[in-house]
């Protein structure tokens, strides 16, 4: 067959055809669906073996970390085995600083908490006060040497043109 006639065949072929004999094969791509549901399972068969019963009516749940920021939960599931000392929290937990949970967790905090608050309350009241200082402060704070003016300008320019008159005059 004539090399010419052959590749203008190929060329109307491929311009016609999408699929079919021939045709490179290509993968289908499937989403696969969220597994929090088998998680969500195991963790049910896991706790189950522990013996831990589910605990109603948690409304959030926090973890103070070593570095001053809290584990959140919002509205987590939680369960315990009291006489195994074993509780289970599980949930969607965002990491957030003290500050922002301040006002709803005071009486959660502990000796460890409370310390680390008052440091945080000592870095925020330095930080106010150097923003409430004008810029210009520190050389304020430099010209300590150069002594108040205690003369009024304004009688000192009266009494030298009272005494220049009088020299005019005699």
């Amino acid at each position: 067959m004539d090399p010419a006639k052959l590749a203008k065949l190929q060329a109307q072929a491929a311009a016609n055809r999408i699929g079919g004999k021939g045709t490179m094969r290509r993968k289908i791509v499937r989403k696969s669906k969220p597994s929090t549901a088998q998680d969500d399972k195991k963790l049910q068969g896991a706790l189950k073996k522990l013996n831990v019963q589910p605990i109603p009516g948690v409304e959030e749940v926090n973890m103070f970390r070593e570095d001053g920021n809290v584990l959140h939960f919002t509205a987590p599931k939680v369960h315990a085995a009291v006489t195994a000392n074993t509780f289970a929290v599980y949930g969607t937990g965002h990491v957030k600083e003290l500050t922002e949970l301040v006002p709803g967790i005071l009486n959660q905090l502990g000796p460890d908490s409370l310390a680390s608050l008052r440091k945080l309350a000592e870095s925020y009241q330095a930080i106010q006060q150097n923003q409430q200082r004008p810029p210009n402060a520190a050389a304020d704070e430099d010209d300590d040497d150069v002594p108040d003016l205690v003369e009024n300008f304004d009688a000192v320019e009266d009494k030298a043109a009272d005494k220049s008159n009088l020299e005019e005059l005699n």
